[in-house]
């Protein structure tokens, strides 16, 4: 395990950075960003990805099931000068919808991957998106070479496998349990495998949604690489973008602004 996973405030200024660095610009590029501008940030955590909407003066509500990350978010924001402009809610998006409205931009970094029943789940934002709102979604395909999220395992040899996550799922767990990996962890990570999305799923369900793509990169080097491991970034160009199936085992991250029609 890296000690990102452990240091939460570390966590936050990889966020942060990368969020202000590249996911600010994309989707500037399509949704121009002022200060009356509405965030909502589904699964937001510590809320790194936010800090960038509210230091513009957005007004932007982070919402996550993990009581404990909300609670650190809390303390992370508790001097920013537009904090009155934060509202950080610790629940079930789906519980808590009734109470938001509509916002202008929607953000799930690193989040849909997690999500049963995605298809339910886009279906379900479509309520909290007004007719010119942007959703940035930005996911890490199944078959990348971490995919699995199995850099998080305590095990150094199991934490640095590529494609390890890939294996037949009662292998994957029984080497997870030789591994030393405490059964919440490996509860996780089954998860993420039992979740697991694709480009090819993403875009089914937005089509069968009827949302429209209003902009994409994929990338071979993720943009948090550069922080986390001092790689720039580097997006996957021409056809290889357009490779059906085998484009997941190559591209580490994909950004997608979707817009409904």
């Amino acid at each position: 395990m890296q000690k990102r996973h452990t240091d939460r405030q570390k966590y936050f200024n990889e966020q942060e950075l990368t969020t202000s660095r590249y996911v600010v610009p994309f989707i500037a590029g399509i949704k121009k960003i002022e200060p009356d501008c509405s965030v909502l940030e589904i699964g937001c955590g510590e809320g790194g990805n936010m800090k960038p909407f509210l230091d513009m003066g957005c007004k932007v509500t982070g919402v996550d099931l993990s009581e404990s990350k909300i609670n650190n978010a809390r303390l992370f924001f508790s001097n920013h000068p537009n904090r009155d402009r934060l509202t950080l809610l610790s629940s079930d998006i789906f519980d808590v919808s009734s109470d938001l409205g509509r916002f202008d931009i929607l953000m799930m970094r690193d989040v849909l991957e997690h999500i049963h029943d995605q298809g339910r789940f886009l279906h379900f934002i479509k309520g909290l998106m007004k007719e010119d709102s942007v959703l940035f979604a930005g996911f890490p395909p199944w078959q990348n070479p971490f995919g699995g999220h199995q850099q998080i395992c305590r095990n150094r040899f199991l934490s640095k496998t590529p494609y390890l996550h890939l294996l037949p799922g009662v292998l994957y767990k029984r080497i997870l349990r030789w591994g030393g990996e405490p059964v919440n962890r490996i509860e996780n990570l089954m998860e993420v495998r039992e979740t697991r999305i694709s480009i090819e799923r993403f875009l089914r369900i937005v089509r069968k949604e009827q949302f429209r793509i209003a902009g994409m990169i994929h990338y071979l080097i993720n943009p948090n690489y550069e922080i986390k491991f001092g790689l720039s970034p580097l997006k996957v160009h021409g056809w290889l973008t357009a490779l059906p199936w085998l484009r997941n085992f190559y591209t580490t991250t994909c950004y997608y602004l979707i817009m409904p029609r």
